[in-house]
C-alpha cells in the first residue's frame, strides 16, 4: 500500500509496508528474514512501524535509506504491538495541515482508521485519535486531500457488494475540531 507525499519544499517521500501480507514482521532486523513467523507481532514488544524513504528528484528511486516510522503514545513511548487500536497495520498516508504532518493508517483487525501528528515527514509521530470508525468490510485504505479549500477523505467499504473483497470507493469531507484535531467520522 505505497503512498507518496510531496512537501512544500519539493521533497517527495514514499510511505509503505504492512503486517501479514505486507510482511513487515519479516523485516524487524533491517533485512528480510524468510524464516520469521508470518503472524503479526503482539505483546509488549514495540509495534512494527511503516517505512518511509525520501525519493530522488525524478521520483524513480530512493534518495536515502529506508527508515521505520515511530509512533509514540501520549507519554512519548513507542506504541506496543499488542495495542491493536492504535498501532500501524497497513495503508499509511501522510498529509500536511497548518505546518504539521499527519500520518494516518489502518489498524487492521480492529478496523479503525487513526492518525498521529508530527513535525517532520519522517516522524516520529504522536498518536492523536480516530479519524473513522469501522466501515462495512475489512480495513480502511484511504487518502486525504485538499480541494478548493476543503479537505476530503477517500476510502473504501463493501456496502454495495456485501462481500469483504469487493470494495467500492467513497468520499466525505474531513472536518477539524476547534483545537485542530480531526473530527471522528462515523460512516
Amino acid at each position: 500500500d505505497p503512498a507518496v507525499f510531496t512537501d512544500t519544499d519539493g521533497k517527495a517521500y514514499m510511505y509503505f509496508g504492512g503486517l501479514w501480507g505486507g510482511q513487515l514482521q519479516r523485516w524487524k532486523t533491517g533485512t528480510y528474514d524468510a524464516q520469521a513467523p508470518e503472524k503479526k507481532p503482539d505483546g509488549d514488544e514495540p509495534a512494527v512501524g511503516a517505512r518511509v524513504a525520501q525519493l530522488s528528484a525524478d521520483m524513480k528511486q530512493f534518495a536515502g535509506p529506508v527508515k521505520e516510522i515511530t509512533i509514540l503514545d501520549s507519554l512519548g513511548k513507542p506504541l506496543l504491538a499488542k495495542d491493536t487500536k492504535h498501532r500501524f497495520f497497513e495503508g499509511g498516508w501522510l498529509h500536511k495541515y497548518q505546518g504539521k504532518y499527519y500520518f494516518s493508517y489502518s489498524t487492521g483487525d480492529t478496523h479503525l482508521l487513526v492518525y498521529a501528528e508530527g513535525t517532520s515527514p519522517t516522524g516520529p509521530f504522536t498518536y492523536k485519535g480516530v479519524i473513522m470508525k469501522p466501515v462495512q468490510g475489512w480495513t480502511t485504505h484511504h487518502s486525504i486531500v485538499e480541494f478548493k479549500g476543503k479537505w476530503y477523505i477517500f476510502y473504501h467499504d463493501t456496502e454495495l457488494s456485501n462481500k469483504t473483497w469487493l470494495r467500492n470507493v467513497k468520499v466525505t469531507e474531513l472536518k477539524r475540531n476547534a483545537d485542530g484535531s480531526i473530527a471522528t467520522i462515523t460512516p
